[in-house]
């Protein structure tokens, strides 16, 4: 019974989650972010400001979140669907530029939306984080390694390394005025940021 009781309140928890992360966006994308408040969030998610501040700490935050959910548990389970003979870093790669470029149409337009406001970007680029605990259970696994160090290390090295290129594939440039100019495909940048973290991936593979 508890055990049910638990998973009803996680899942009505997710489900007002997403209705935030929900009806921040799409107010973001009516009104303009500047003009949606905190309350404005929650009145049309049908929850109270403070119902608000216990999922999110800012308006950017919610509307980020609109396009980045579950992105992190993604990664991590992409990680681990790939064959036991592809090799560990080649798995990570590969999960990460796949859950990191695979958008939708909704999400293209989100996206057009967040690169084009600085506190946006600030937000956007600060969901890297989110994949490293997720990504470190999925490399343990991997390696089978009963010593967690490894693993996390690993993992905060690959979240580093995706913060890093979605600096650069959001970062403004003067000589546009401030409008922000992708440097480069997503993809690209990702595979050169992670590329430095290959021998220490294949490295950890081998002690295994």
């Amino acid at each position: 019974m508890v055990t049910r009781r638990t998973g009803l309140r996680e899942q009505k928890k997710q489900a007002t989650r997403q209705a935030l992360r929900e009806a921040a966006l799409r107010l973001a994308m009516e009104r303009g972010p500047d003009n949606v408040r905190v309350d404005d969030i929650a009145e049309a998610a049908g929850v109270s400001p403070r119902t608000y501040n216990n999922y999110f700490s800012s308006r950017e935050q919610a509307i980020v979140a609109a396009v980045t959910a579950e992105r992190q548990s993604r990664v991590g389970a992409a990680v681990a669907a790939h064959p036991a003979h592809v090799p560990l870093a080649e798995a990570v790669v590969e999960a990460v530029v796949e859950q990191y470029t695979d958008q939708g149409e909704r999400a293209r337009d989100a996206l057009l939306l967040i690169t084009t406001q600085p506190a946006l970007r600030e937000a956007f680029v600060d969901t890297a984080a989110a994949i490293e605990d997720p990504l470190a259970t999925a490399i343990a696994q991997r390696l089978g390694d009963p010593d967690p160090h490894t693993a996390r290390v690993l993992a905060a090295g690959v979240a580093a390394a995706v913060r890093v290129a979605l600096q650069l594939w959001v970062r403004p440039t003067a000589a546009e005025g401030g409008l922000v100019v992708p440097s480069g495909p997503l993809p690209d940048l990702l595979r050169t940021t992670l590329a430095p973290l290959a021998p220490a991936l294949d490295a950890a593979e081998r002690r295994r």
